[in-house]
């Protein structure tokens, strides 16, 4: 959205009235005027209420995995809280299901599964600004990140350590942690949350708007406890969020959140599949987990540096590494060259430049040799190709993994296996290995909901195929290559010396299957580890009915 708009609908909410919505923050109601920045209702009219027969509908109940498909009775756009308020107690009143969207990117079933009544979409609530009474930007639910990013950066010179997925919803993204190429450097997006804005239903039914934030004192506390990493559409509907780095002081805006690199060098480079042996692939993927062992601590000179390594299928042809750090660390370039030589080292392979686009990585021809370029041009390229929404008929599976040091020897054999296979044809069958560590794992394991706190590897395993009849294949391939990998802790990672469970916005609902999860550690101990509890306690205090709820949502007991 341009500033100008931003702006504009700014000064409008300042002056509108918000009769008829009530909003809680520090425990303190009201229904006579929001106390808190901006507004609930305002001037902005009713979302559209898109039932079967009008022509929006269909692509509106699916959102980029098509393999779940919801029939709703009606789906609700959203454009202010008041919206939001006035959706979920029509629905609760009705004995409807719910279920949120807010940037359409869940690949399970959460949003579009067929016992959905009412689907609530806030992609229409999009703003970006600055509060300069909360003295932090707030953000609202549907926004876009690469909108986010540009929006805060264009603005104000500030960032959040997001996503590089750009279309990717941001009511979703921070519910679950946050996590992107800054990351290392400045921690999860949850890391610098002040506040989060929900519409909740309490246990007699009625429908409110609470405000909760991180000040010890907020009697609400715990509800944004639960927003930094405890998953979306669990508590109530995130309509907005506020931002502001811990350590942020004074009134400059621009120093409240994440200033961002001025520069960063980039850096990309293939390794062809016809160039590589067993040992070779054995080699380079020992060398990047032997790297990320050894160079994650939060003080590390290397917490400026990180990288998105596809390790494509045969069928894909390269595998494909990414690389940036910040320009202005002393002695960014040697840290970059001695990232890629140790990478590198006893492979036996020339790298060759990325001519091709690789995942959500573009063809970089020009970055074979690293070259600075502005913080925000390398957001804009990194993540620019989506090949799942550039694909309309795309069917995803998705798996994932933490790491706290190397890949066991079994571990890399088992990826060889899987990835060499020439019976394999799908292009988009991948193991993606991001560096993850640094300042993340500077924070408690229970100072956020996000327990994930000592790992330094996170892993995608990704299939992306088109059409419905490869279904079953392609599922079958995916299932199989995460329970060999994860053969000796029956089938997942599970939180042990090498392993450190799951994420939660990659949800992966095989984990809650006894068929393919035969560990023993339930779904939400690979998520939430010890921090299940507690949310399980602030889904009893603020949705005791359960309204909220999908396929791997909190559960209120057990």
């Amino acid at each position: 959205m341009p500033h100008s708009d931003i702006n504009r609908r700014t000064v409008l909410a300042r002056g509108a009235a918000v009769a008829g919505t009530s909003v809680v923050t520090a425990g303190l109601a009201t229904t006579a005027a929001a106390p808190a920045f901006g507004h609930t209702g305002g001037d902005r009219t009713p979302g559209a209420v898109i039932a079967p027969e009008d022509p929006r509908y269909e692509v509106l109940t699916t959102g980029i995995n098509k393999r779940f498909v919801a029939r709703p009775e009606h789906i609700k756009m959203i454009r202010s809280a008041r919206d939001a308020e006035h959706a979920v107690r029509e629905a609760h009143q009705q004995g409807k299901r719910v279920s949120v969207r807010s940037g359409g990117h869940c690949v399970a079933d959460f949003t579009c599964n067929p016992d959905v009544e009412v689907i609530i979409d806030f992609s229409e609530m999009n703003s970006v600004d600055y509060d300069p009474g909360r003295r932090a930007f707030v953000v609202e639910a549907g926004a876009r990140l690469y909108n986010v990013y540009e929006a805060l950066y264009k603005g104000w010179g500030v960032t959040l350590p997001g996503g590089i997925c750009h279309s990717v919803g941001i009511g979703g993204h921070v519910a679950g942690g946050g996590y992107g190429l800054l990351s290392r450097a400045h921690g999860l997006v949850v890391d610098h949350l002040l506040a989060v804005e929900v519409v909740v239903v309490d246990a007699h039914g009625k429908v409110r708007t609470v405000i909760a934030t991180r000040h010890e004192d907020d009697p609400n506390r715990d509800l944004w406890w639960a927003h930094t990493g405890g998953g979306g559409g669990n508590f109530g509907l995130v309509t907005r969020y506020w931002f502001r780095s811990p350590e942020a002081s004074g009134s400059d805006p621009g120093r409240q959140l994440v200033n961002p690199p001025r520069r960063v060098i980039a850096h990309s480079f293939d390794v062809p599949w016809s160039k590589l042996t067993e040992a070779r692939f054995t080699r380079l993927l020992k060398n990047v987990g032997a790297w990320h062992e050894h160079n994650s601590a939060p003080d590390s000179p290397y917490r400026h540096l990180s990288s998105l390594f596809n390790v494509n299928s045969r069928a894909h042809g390269r595998l494909s590494l990414y690389t940036q750090i910040d320009a202005d660390v002393p002695g960014a370039r040697g840290l970059l060259d001695d990232y890629r030589a140790a990478v590198m080292a006893g492979v036996g392979i020339e790298p060759i430049a990325t001519t091709k686009p690789s995942g959500e990585l573009a063809a970089m021809p020009g970055f074979l040799e690293p070259r600075e370029l502005p913080w925000l041009a390398a957001a804009r390229m990194v993540g620019a190709p989506d090949p799942v929404g550039a694909n309309p008929e795309a069917r995803v599976g998705l798996k994932s993994a933490y790491y706290k040091k190397n890949f066991t020897d079994h571990q890399v054999a088992t990826f060889w296996k899987y990835l060499s296979d020439p019976a394999l044809t799908g292009v988009d069958s991948t193991l993606v290995i991001l560096s993850f560590g640094g300042k993340i794992n500077a924070v408690a394991e229970d100072a956020t909901a996000s327990a994930q706190r000592s790992s330094v590897i996170k892993v995608i395993f990704q299939n992306i195929w088109a059409f419905k009849e490869d279904d079953d294949r392609f599922m079958r391939w995916i299932r199989a290559f995460y329970e060999d990998t994860y053969k000796y802790t029956k089938g997942v990672p599970v939180i042990d010396d090498t392993t450190d469970g799951c994420y939660i916005n990659y949800p992966d609902m095989d984990l809650a299957d006894p068929q393919y999860n035969t560990s023993g550690v339930p779904w939400y101990t690979l998520c939430y580890k010890d921090n299940y509890p507690r949310l399980q306690k602030v889904k009893r205090r603020w949705d005791p009915s359960d309204f909220f709820r999908h396929s791997m949502s909190i559960k209120l007991r057990g």
